[in-house]
Order: structure tokens, then C-alpha cells, then sequence
């Protein structure tokens, strides 16, 4: 783990100028330049699909066509099973990760899916299954996958681009979960999408009981044991795979699988008041990696491998 976390300046010209190249002869090491301004293994049966032009049972707008999904590319140098989004060091950049089982290891993308290089970090991944930054190029490693509600060893990591050799562990549990697993209509602990705000890590479950709510969880952002904070529970008509908060605070986007979730508020606090707006992605695949790339404009990934551009 000695090597350094940054790209060379040297390589990353040898990316720009070939990108074939590129995909050949991948890097083992992360750019981790800080842009301020760049912020903005499940099974295959757990899904619920939106119909066109109808309302789902709580009500939420199904049909809405808000924006248009467009294809950009696809991950390529064996990324496997890509689960999470989060900005990379420089504007245009993208990590990603795979889902339970793969290594523990960072991928530094582009857009059109070009590995630009890796980093395996010293934790383990018992089931990685988002990632969030703060905007200043701390990324924070989600590993609360949790299928079955056993788990008792929720953890989210705290790596810092700059010292990647030291990874910052935050582990937590839920107030509300006595039972391991708890009874089966109680299932919905297990979380998926993840977005960082003002300090805090803000969770979100995926409702692997009865599909009709994600509960949002806030912890602290800082390494050490926490009991996370139970803010509110949301109606949602599906299973919450992925999560993200617009630059301005004002759109608060959660991802279903092949479903998109839009909320709109002054900030985050209202945002989680709001009525959903559900939007169909029904074709795009497993969608599982969500991230705002301005206020309008969100990127998304597949852990088949396909990356979406989708405008508000």
C-alpha cells in the first residue's frame, strides 16, 4: 500500500491523448487532485418496474417524462458489478466500485466508462454498496449491503485521496433494529444508496419487506462507533438503490432499479418532505450508481456496465 494515490501528471496526459492506450495499461493509482468545484449483489427478482401513464399504490406520479436517458458508455478493464458513483479528483472524473464478494478496490473512471486507473484499499468489502464525497475529495465507502438483515458489522469508510494508505472507519447500527434478522415483514435495513450534506451521511434503506418505503438514516462523518439517527421514511413504491443531492440542495434524486425518484425542496431538509416523482427507466438495467453532475443533469450506472446521462 505504499504506492502513491495520485496519477501522475505525466500519465494522465498519456489518457487524454490515448484513450486505447489507456484501456490496455491501467494504472494502480488514483488521481486525487481536489476540485471544489466538482461537486454536485443483489438478486435479480427484488425490483418493481413503473407502468407508463398510471398511477403506482401510494400515489406517486409514474409516468412523469422529465427528462431523457441517454447512453454515454460503458465500463471497460473488468470493472465488475459497478454499485456506487462519486466524484473523482478532477472535473470529468468518476470512481466506482463492485458490489459483495469483488475486491476492495477504487476504480477511477471517465464518462464513457475508461479506466483511468485503481486502487485496492486495506478494508474489506463484505458488500460495498455506495459511495458519497464531500466535494473536497474525501470519498466515503458505504458497506451497510445487508440482504438478509443480519448484519451487526455496518461500516461506511473514510478515505482521503491524499492518505490513502489511512482509511477512517465509521461503523454504526440502527436504533430501531432489536432483531437479527427481525421478522420478515420488518426487513428494511439493508442500504444501497447513500449521499453526503453539511457534515453528515445521510442513508437510505431498501425495503426488502414490502417495497413501499426507504427509511433515511442520518451518522456523523467521522470515524468511531455511532447509532445512526432515524429522520423520516419515505413512500416509495420500490426498492432505493442509489441516492444523490443536486450542487444547489434543491433536487434530491434516489434511483430504483430501472425507477428514478425525484424530489424537489429549498434544501435537503425539505427535499425529504416532498411528494416523489417516479420516473420509468424500464430497459436501462440493474441501475445501482447515481450522481448529480450539475443541477440538472445526473449520471447513472449499471452493474452491467452501462453509464446514463439523464436530464431534469
Amino acid at each position: 500500500m505504499s504506492r502513491t494515490f495520485l496519477l501522475t501528471l505525466g500519465l494522465a496526459t498519456l489518457l487524454t491523448s490515448a484513450c486505447s492506450q489507456a484501456q490496455n495499461e491501467v494504472s494502480n493509482d488514483l488521481t486525487a487532485t481536489s476540485d471544489t468545484n466538482d461537486r454536485g449483489g443483489d438478486d435479480q427478482k427484488s425490483g418493481k418496474k413503473g407502468k407508463k401513464g398510471k398511477k403506482d399504490k401510494k400515489g406517486n406520479d409514474a409516468s412523469a417524462p422529465l427528462g431523457v436517458l441517454q447512453p454515454v458508455g460503458e465500463l471497460q478493464g473488468g470493472i465488475p458489478e459497478s454499485s456506487g458513483l462519486a466524484h473523482g479528483g478532477r472535473p470529468g472524473t468518476f470512481y466506482t466500485h463492485g458490489d459483495a464478494g469483488t475486491s476492495p478496490t477504487l476504480y477511477l473512471i471517465n464518462e464513457k466508462g475508461e479506466k483511468l486507473g485503481e486502487r485496492e484499499l486495506p478494508v474489506t468489502n463484505i458488500d460495498w454498496e455506495s459511495l458519497a464525497d464531500d466535494g473536497k475529495g474525501t470519498v466515503f465507502i458505504t458497506d451497510a449491503g445487508n440482504n438478509n438483515n443480519t448484519r451487526r458489522d455496518l461500516a461506511i469508510y473514510r478515505v482521503e485521496p491524499q492518505s490513502p494508505n489511512s482509511v477512517g472507519k465509521i461503523s454504526f447500527r440502527y436504533p430501531d433494529q432489536t432483531a437479527f434478522p427481525p421478522a420478515k415483514d420488518e426487513r428494511n435495513f439493508d442500504c444501497e444508496a447513500s449521499l453526503w450534506s453539511a457534515g453528515k451521511l445521510y442513508l437510505f434503506t431498501k425495503d426488502r419487506a414490502n417495497q413501499t418505503t426507504s427509511k433515511v438514516y442520518s451518522v456523523s462523518d467521522q470515524p468511531g462507533s455511532h447509532v445512526a439517527e432515524l429522520l423520516t421514511k419515505l413512500s416509495i413504491a420500490g426498492e432505493v438503490t442509489g441516492a444523490d443531492l443536486s450542487p444547489d440542495g434543491r433536487h434530491l434524486a434516489l434511483l430504483g432499479r430501472e425507477e428514478l425518484y425525484l424530489l424537489e425542496g429549498t434544501d435537503l431538509n425539505s427535499a425529504l418532505k416532498a411528494t416523489p416523482k417516479t420516473v420509468s427507466l424500464k430497459g436501462a438495467g440493474q441501475t445501482e450508481g447515481l450522481l448529480f453532475l450539475d443541477n440538472g443533469t445526473l449520471l447513472i450506472s449499471t452493474e452491467q456496465g452501462a453509464l446514463y446521462r439523464y436530464k431534469l
